[in-house]
């Protein structure tokens, strides 16, 4: 490997060597004959196995508790990478270490939006006074039941903690958890046994390590029937249907799935974003913790009717039980027969790859997760062209996230036209909403298309005492605030369009009379800022002095004099960006400006729970 330069004197740990063959294991070694050319050997080698990169990382951060330099050197020659492209990869990443650990375990705490408002700050504070090693991290996509706790444990598996009441997570069920051998908290549903679920029907139900009770509940008979019909009749019906993507763009799934479908001859792949990062966002977690095998069979419908032998889960690696579960429900999958060479019988193959991420928001745009799965940094692609013809390793790619993947097999067991019978016309179907804030049961709800945002705060116990809307976030960090005058906005694709707002990925985010406006809205802009991939100037320097702004207005600046300049990035960073984060990122700050937010309340109470 005469191109390749490695530091000196670093060397891997024999724990470090052991954790990255476990890791690369099922891969095997690259076969290269003596009649291959070198620089054609070298291409094949480097698209063969760099795509093991971020396990291998990962394999390094669990073991070590760190990306030391030995270790990064050892698995740069195991695949044949560039260690200063691994080291660009390695420090893109929130959840890699790149000294040596202060402690055996770090506990990060989310002191994102939404659990600032029920005590984040203080619980940091508190855990750094207890002696532990703290990471202030954004949204870890616990919304419901925060302030959210991550910890990730030297040698041992990553776990989440919760509240053993209703109360905010303290500083002694850290140190329990921390003792415990992994953490597996409950899914609860408000809505648990409604007939009118679709999507959620199981979440609660069934026991979700058990293929057994998922299929005495009905799994699995969709893909039966999938692959009866034959993948153009499913493309077809889920055409009819008029489901388009729950990830914000809201595009036509089945005008995806056919364009995917009619490239020939080149390999066709089949992905599911799982990187359910936008703050605010909790409702692809509850589907996967609750209902796993319901999105290994969707996932197994949409691969075999595209055309896809293979078929790829990235999913945020801030989800430790919903990873465990997912691979335990993939493991099931493949001793059933559900997946690998013969799916269900059925002569077709069908093979199902779990990645996890690494804490990056970026990567929950499309090519950026094309990039990191592939073994890059992840840093979005100029588009066109599209997935659809360059995707994943350039070739056609299918990408849905969680909640429209799962609405698959309820439209191929009722066909596209009843699906569609729900909802409006121009929304079909039933839409998953993440509520938080200031109501009395946060957490995830399923509604059909139209009911309105009073109706999603009823239905989670309308608000806590004392509170009286101030404004709601909708669609998360990269959407908008509304007043308490569109409590009555039906909550539709149309609806929304025409109030210039976004259902973005399900957001419903309550603020009250006491909540201190200016200090949330700099939150979301230092959140912009620090998830920038820094790949193009508009974005990497306008979230920057956007932020300035804020901490500028938050010190006492007049609004009017600030106005101006945060119109004028906004304009920059939305039509100059490369990819949504950018363009995106002004929407919250300037609806608050519109709604006259930014002026302190005078009776701020963040730490309220």
């Amino acid at each position: 490997m005469p191109d390749l330069y490695f530091g000196a004197g670093d060397e891997a740990t024999e724990a470090e060597k052991d954790a990255v063959a476990e890791a690369l294991a099922d891969y095997g070694p690259v076969v290269v004959r003596e009649t291959e050319r070198l620089v054609h050997a070298g291409r094949s080698r480097t698209r063969e196995r760099r795509h093991l990169l971020l396990p291998a990382l990962h394999a390094l951060q669990r073991s070590a508790g760190w990306i030391s330099p030995g270790g990064l050197d050892h698995v740069c020659g195991e695949l044949e990478v560039p260690p200063a492209e691994a080291y660009g990869v390695a420090t893109f990443y929130h959840l890699f270490t790149h000294d040596p650990p202060a402690a055996d375990n770090t506990v990060h705490v989310c002191d994102d939006v939404a659990c600032r408002l029920v005590g984040a700050v203080a619980l940091i504070d508190d855990l750094r006074v207890e002696g532990y090693h703290v990471k202030a991290s954004p949204c870890l996509g616990q919304c419901e039941r925060g302030p959210a706790v991550l910890v990730q444990r030297t040698g041992r598996p990553d776990l989440t903690v919760t509240a053993v009441d209703d109360g905010p997570v303290t500083t002694s069920e850290v140190a329990v958890a921390i003792s415990s051998e992994s953490s597996t908290p409950s899914v609860s549903l408000a809505q648990t046994g409604s007939g009118d679920l679709r999507l959620l029907t199981r979440v609660g139900v069934v026991d979700p390590t058990s293929l057994d009770d998922y299929r005495a509940h009905g799994g699995f008979r969709a893909l039966e029937e999938a692959l009866r019909m034959g993948g153009d009749r499913v493309i077809a019906e889920v055409t009819a249907s008029g489901l388009s993507g729950r990830g914000g763009a809201a595009f036509p799934t089945g005008v995806k799935w056919r364009g995917v479908a009619d490239q020939e001859g080149r390999p066709r792949h089949l992905v599911c974003n799982a990187d359910e990062s936008e703050p605010g966002t909790f409702k692809d977690r509850v589907v996967m913790e609750g209902d796993p095998y319901s999105l290994v069979e969707a996932m197994t419908i949409a691969g075999t009717a595209i055309g896809a032998e293979q078929g790829w889960l990235y999913i945020r690696g801030e989800y430790p039980v919903a990873i465990g579960r997912l691979r335990h429900a993939i493991d099931e999958a493949y001793a059933e027969g559900l997946l690998g060479d013969d799916v269900a019988g059925s002569g077709i193959r069908f093979d199902l790859t779990l990645r996890s991420g690494a804490g990056a928001y970026i990567c929950g745009e499309e090519t950026a997760l094309f990039n990191s799965l592939e073994g890059y940094r992840g840093e979005p692609r100029n588009k066109p062209p599209f997935p659809t013809t360059h995707g994943l390793f350039g070739e056609p790619t299918a990408i849905n996230n969680v909640e429209t993947l799962v609405n698959v097999p309820p439209i191929v067991l009722m066909g596209g036209e009843a699906y569609a019978a729900v909802g409006t016309k121009q929304s079909p179907g039933t839409k998953l909403f993440c509520l938080s804030g200031r109501v009395k049961r946060p957490g995830t709800y399923e509604v059909e298309f139209g009911a309105t945002l009073r109706d999603l705060v009823d239905l989670a116990g309308g608000l806590i005492a004392g509170s009286e809307v101030r404004a709601v976030m909708l669609g998360g960090a990269a959407g908008s605030f509304v007043g308490p005058e569109s409590m009555d906005l039906p909550l539709t694709l149309e609806a929304t369009r025409a109030a210039g707002v976004s259902l973005g990925s399900g957001v419903v985010m309550v603020f009250d009379q006491h909540d201190d406006m200016v200090d949330t809205v700099r939150r979301i802009a230092e959140f912009f800022r620090d998830e920038s991939c820094g790949q193009c100037v508009p974005c990497r320097v306008g979230t920057v002095r956007q932020e300035e702004v804020l901490v500028r207005l938050r010190r006492g600046a007049d609004i009017e004099d600030e106005r101006e300049l945060l119109d004028d990035l906004a304009a920059v960073m939305r039509d100059a960006s490369i990819c949504g984060l950018g363009q995106t990122a002004s929407g919250a700050i300037r609806s608050a400006l519109d709604l006259g937010l930014l002026v302190s309340s005078g009776d701020s109470q963040g730490d309220r729970s």
